[in-house]
């Protein structure tokens, strides 16, 4: 079967640039990007149960432009003053310009990488590796994300600011996809939540990530394409791979 449509189930990407648009284009796949999670506001009363003092910390970790709403939200709950020698780290230059919607934008204090990735964010923050940093995240934590700061120079703790819940289907939405991809255990609960009666079929699977990619397994549907793998660290490079064997097959 000919893969023509496919559904990512995360938000749009901000740039022209993403590898997404480059493989549409180059395979003639139509991509569809719809998430299958959506976010909810942690109240004040939950944050506290973490017992964590934002004062404490002297930089702030973003990876999303939702974080700095949760987190400025919270603050302002929580009658906290954020000091004016706050650093922040920003996954991209989209979030960080966002920052400009509650700080004085200043260079000497805001940082961001220029691919987008985590990675390079974190070469950033190892120069920076005597601040005390505060990772803002949702419940459910990207894995890759999680990995990278992990092995990376710095002291870091996770405040969990926001949930990760189902993002319904609404009844006129179609869903008729030859290939879906997941990045999070709860979007594949989403799936099943929307449609109870889901049949695979042909539809092909995708993940990222290997809790993801067991949730797939343990719902007792069919993995077609996984990644991070060895060699394949992310998922637009598994996802090149997989529609270049298929290209190839098709011509024989």
């Amino acid at each position: 079967m000919k893969i023509k449509k496919i559904l990512v189930s995360q938000p749009q990407p901000s740039s022209e640039k993403s590898p997404y648009y480059d493989i549409s284009e180059r395979y003639g796949v139509k991509i569809d990007f719809r998430p299958f999670i959506k976010v909810e506001p942690i109240l004040a009363k939950e944050f506290r149960t973490q017992r964590i003092s934002i004062p404490d910390f002297s930089a702030i970790i973003f990876n999303a432009r939702h974080g700095i709403d949760h987190f400025f939200r919270l603050c302002e709950e929580l009658r906290v003053t954020v000091p004016e020698t706050m650093k922040y780290f920003c996954v991209s230059e989209s979030v960080a310009v966002y920052l400009q919607h509650y700080i004085h934008y200043r260079k000497r204090k805001v940082f961001y990488g220029a691919n987008g990735k985590m990675s390079e964010l974190v070469t950033i923050m190892n120069k920076h590796a005597d601040e005390k940093y505060l990772l803002i995240t949702s419940d459910v934590q990207n894995e890759e994300t999680m990995s990278i700061l992990e092995s990376s120079k710095i002291t870091f703790q996770k405040a969990i600011m926001y949930k990760t819940v189902s993002n319904d289907f609404g009844p006129e939405e179609e869903f008729n996809y030859d290939m879906v991809i997941f990045f999070s255990p709860v979007g594949v609960a989403s799936l099943l939540k929307n449609f109870p009666n889901f049949n695979q079929g042909e539809m092909k699977i995708a993940s990222f990530g290997a809790v993801t990619a067991q949730t797939v397994r343990d719902s007792g549907l069919r993995l077609d394409l996984e990644a991070p793998l060895p060699g394949v660290p992310s998922m637009t490079m598994a996802l090149d791979n997989y529609l270049k064997e298929q290209a190839k097959k098709l011509k024989k």
